[in-house]
């Protein structure tokens, strides 16, 4: 069962005790969770739930992917799946998925269990070839620490090389602020 639109609320009301100023960001998504269809499902416009993986590595870098629908550097990550149980889940299945990184390779940066590191709104153009609108994807990024090295095996169906990049490189702005906040970290 996908997560649940009570799950999915109280994760974005509790990201804003956080980062207070990007609440106003939210508003597309408190709409479609004031409605009656799956927040999660992909065929829910215009606005749906994605999620995506902010994997640190030991040396303090973040796993990027380079993917083949965008040809962007991005986070792994995408749509929730009906399997998914939860939000942080849906991110780890996609980890999986696209880099062939187990779920018990990683574990959630401490004070980040339950709250993303950063939740992007942004547009997507429309597709005609999926009958897809333009619409958004409200991105939960969850951010969880290497335990060891682990292989990366790409699914080259959507993923067609990867790369480990510092803090101060991370593709995405907001994330990259958010990381400089961080206290040094430690692996154990």
């Amino acid at each position: 069962m996908p997560p649940s639109a009570h799950h999915i609320r109280a994760t974005v009301e509790a990201y804003p005790t956080r980062y207070p100023s990007e609440r106003d960001a939210l508003a597309p998504l408190f709409d479609v969770l004031a409605g009656e269809e799956d927040p999660t499902s992909r065929k829910t416009f215009p606005t749906h739930v994605t999620c995506s993986a902010i994997v640190i590595d030991s040396s303090s870098r973040v796993l990027h992917i380079q993917h083949n629908a965008t040809g962007k550097a991005l986070a792994p990550g995408g749509h929730n799946e009906p399997g998914d149980q939860n939000l942080p889940g849906a991110a780890l299945r996609e980890l999986f998925e696209e880099t062939g990184i187990p779920h018990n390779a990683v574990v959630p940066l401490p004070g980040f269990e339950t709250v993303p590191l950063d939740i992007d709104v942004h547009g997507i153009a429309a597709n005609a070839a999926k009958g897809e609108p333009a619409h958004q994807h409200v991105d939960f990024r969850w951010v969880f620490l290497l335990r060891s090295q682990h292989a990366v095996t790409l699914q080259a169906e959507e993923v067609s090389d990867y790369e480990w990049r510092s803090f101060e490189d991370s593709a995405s702005p907001t994330v990259r602020a958010k990381l400089a906040l961080l206290p040094r970290l430690t692996h154990s």
